[in-house]
């Protein structure tokens, strides 16, 4: 098989949506940028390092020079870099740290990189890293949290009581299938990049600023990629060194991550420790609401560094109507792999204090939990509009999401099944989750050209990471041409194609990038229709020919005037064995607005998607370092993804679309709603099972021996 990046991408470009008369079927077509392999391709490995906390006092290559394959070793003092990679400035003046392509001086994590090999094989480059000798000596570095942004709104009603909770996330990794990587290729005065990347423009721009080349000398491919959840949002110190080794060589230069690379120097999510106190009134109305925010940051700061913390701080009081809101972050760099965002990005962690809080609240003055909810939810009246601390919020009925909650779980009759279940011995517990969701702001690119074929070819900014994405486009394309999706083929990845894009974020690809393709379109539809006699049904391959080429292509920009609010409830019911801890998540009802659903399908698979990696956050996923920095979760061994049976053994996802107020599609974000819902719901219904033995906070994830500690010793849970 030719495994060279032309024809890769050829390939690549020529795929198309299946035809009708195709068979559904796996077609082993799939092009990653582990399979590429251009003549002349040379492998880097890296020398990383097992500790954290140290200078460098002695670092020889030289035994690796001289072993057999190798090309060259590179330190940081051989590297002539120019600049930094970017950070978005979503907090003003807020701390960032650019990384070190490779250790210069000290070494502030686990797994950090201190040497580039450049060998023949993938297997002389790893042997070659062996042979490096470094000595390094205690250099610690301590940093205090740094107070950094406040959202506050409001005026304190008079009060009756005080709830609070603190609530410690876990680091968790975001485990794609397809590890990190990159390869670069000189071509010309330039390099040619393709990169297992969510924003393949914002690649683009970073190699091309650090290596001091123009934006027109990088292209940058995105091809298959398996997979992301926010960590493949930024650029790594790997892709520089691979970008700034080929174009060092003039030769291909390729790294693949191993799992072990992922887990120690890949970005990582959560990891916040959030604390609250809500102050309610004798009828469960909400005074006001006072939260602090502490962040870690890891040792740099990637370009989405800030989106979670602002996202945990503009959410809040999430879907209900509170006196007065105060919430105050601080951001502290720690010595460990950078924390960035991971799908939910601070979402999650506002739902899960405030519906805590609720929770809290509505047990402390005898109150159904529904009932709380539906006392304290803002009025679709007042949507679109602004909440309390001035964040513009979408179109929205959270009443009717509490109510049709209510209807299709049969509410009454689950609290009297749970009363029944308990009085007979069982560890059962229910809870709900009512939350928003912010989905992307800015713009996002589009250009559809008919071809001499009569078939369309849709260029999107945005891009695809196995979502399905390419099938929503062409029907979003198809709708607004009138013609059969048949007929749309859609790019998207390649930095050549367009002259910027956004990429793949913050569940804004189909409300931002759809909306882009849409008024693309219809701008080739309108130019179409003034070129072509009206009077029949065109014959695209035809009349294609026929038509000037300046009438056959449209291009068009989406800038959003709104960010898109999703929104949805949802009620686990889990079942705790008293013996051993372990969960059974008996049941899932899901209720969710994503506003104008283009394929059903995809919105499902999105959501069972978020589900199992919102399962993973509160049950059992946990990245852990000791006091000195060393990584104690390195491998599959040590971090517990969720496998099939830790699923539920019923989920019912049910739709009640609001249309969104803040694109022509209507359509909201759907890809992060599982990490935002079910963490929350599942929290809750686990505090609620074990509420006959303690009403103490669980930490998160609460896992089974947490669980079992709480039931049967409960005096010593904190």
């Amino acid at each position: 098989m030719d495994g060279s990046p032309d024809t890769a991408r050829k390939k690549w470009m020529d795929r198309a949506m299946p035809r009708r008369e195709d068979p559904v079927l796996l077609r082993g077509q799939g092009r990653f940028v582990a399979d590429l392999l251009p003549p002349g391709c040379v492998h880097l490995a890296f020398l990383r390092s097992a500790v954290a906390g140290v200078k460098i006092t002695e670092l020889d290559t030289s035994d690796a020079r001289a072993m057999p394959g190798v090309l060259a070793v590179y330190t940081a003092h051989d590297l002539a870099l120019h600049g930094a990679q970017a950070v978005n400035m979503l907090i003003p003046d807020a701390f960032t740290r650019p990384f070190d392509a490779l250790a210069t001086g000290r070494v502030d994590a686990v797994g950090q990189a201190v040497a580039a090999i450049i060998a023949e094989s993938p297997e002389a480059a790893q042997d070659a890293v062996e042979a490096i000798v470094l000595e390094i000596d205690d250099a610690p570095a301590g940093a205090a949290p740094i107070p950094t942004a406040r959202w506050a709104g409001g005026t304190p009603a008079p009060a009756a009581l005080t709830v609070e909770t603190v609530q410690d996330h876990a680091l968790v990794a975001p485990m794609p299938l397809e590890p990190r990587a990159c390869l670069a290729e000189p071509l010309g005065e330039g390099l040619r990049v393709w990169m297992s990347t969510q924003t393949p423009f914002r690649g683009r721009d970073d190699l091309s600023r650090m290596l001091g080349l123009p934006d027109s000398a990088v292209q940058v491919i995105a091809p298959d990629v398996g997979g992301a959840f926010g960590g493949k949002a930024s650029i790594y110190p790997e892709d520089v060194m691979v970008a700034y080794a080929a174009r060092d060589l003039g030769r291909p230069v390729k790294w693949v991550a191993s799992r072990s690379d992922e887990f120690a120097a890949a970005t990582q999510g959560r990891g916040a420790r959030v604390s609250g106190s809500l102050s309610v009134d004798a009828d469960g109305g909400l005074a006001a609401l006072t939260v602090q925010l502490d962040w870690r940051l890891g040792h740099w700061t990637p370009y989405s560094a800030y989106a979670a913390p602002r996202n945990a701080g503009r959410i809040l009081p999430g879907p209900y109507r509170v006196g007065a809101v105060r919430a105050d972050l601080s951001v502290q760099p720690t010595p460990g792999a950078a924390v960035n965002i991971y799908r939910g990005a601070g979402r999650p962690e506002a739902a899960m204090l405030m519906e805590r809080l609720v929770d809290k609240a509505a047990h402390k003055l005898g109150l159904d939990p529904l009932e709380i909810r539906r006392r304290n939810v803002v009025s679709p009246a007042d949507l679109p509009g602004h909440s309390i601390t001035g964040e513009w919020r979408d179109a929205g009925d959270y009443p009717a999401l509490l109510d049709r909650l209510a209807q299709v779980t049969g509410y009454d009759d689950l609290r009297a099944d749970q009363a029944a279940r308990r009085k007979a011995g069982e560890v059962l517990g229910l809870g709900l989750s009512l939350y928003i969701e912010p989905c992307g702001q800015g713009w996002e690119t589009a250009q559809i050209t008919l071809t001499d074929a009569g078939r369309f070819l849709a260029h999107t900014g945005s891009s695809a990471q196995g979502q399905g994405r390419l099938t929503a486009w062409a029907q979003i394309v198809a709708d607004a041409l009138d013609v059969s999706p048949d007929l749309i083929d859609v790019a998207e990845g390649d930095t050549d194609d367009l002259p910027g894009g956004i990429g793949a974020l913050a569940s804004r690809s189909t409300a931002i990038g759809g909306s882009a393709m849409r008024l693309a379109a219809e701008k080739l539809r309108d130019q179409l229709s003034g070129a072509l006699d009206q009077t029949s049904e065109p014959d695209w391959p035809a009349d294609a020919r026929h038509l000037p080429k300046s009438a056959r292509t449209a291009s068009a920009t989406f800038t959003a005037p709104h960010e898109a609010w999703a929104s949805g409830a949802a009620l686990a019911q889990v079942a705790i064995d008293r013996d051993t801890g372990k969960v059974t998540v008996e049941q899932i009802a899901w209720v969710d607005d994503a506003g104008h659903v283009v394929n059903p399908m995809l919105v499902q698979g999105q959501l069972w998607g978020g589900l199992a990696q919102g399962l993973g956050c509160v049950l059992s996923e946990r990245i852990v370092y000791d006091g000195d920095g060393q990584l104690l979760t390195g491998s599959l061994m040590d971090y517990a993804v969720p496998r099939a049976t830790d699923m539920p053994r019923a989920v019912a996802l049910h739709k009640l679309p609001t249309p969104s107020a803040a694109n022509p599609l209507g359509a909201k974000g759907v890809g992060e709603a599982g990490c935002i819902a079910i963490p929350p719901a599942v929290l809750n219904a686990l505090q609620d099972a074990v509420l006959p033995f303690t009403d103490a906070d669980l930490p998160i994830p609460a896992t089974p021996e947490a669980l079992w500690r709480a039931i049967n010793f409960p005096k010593e849970t904190p």
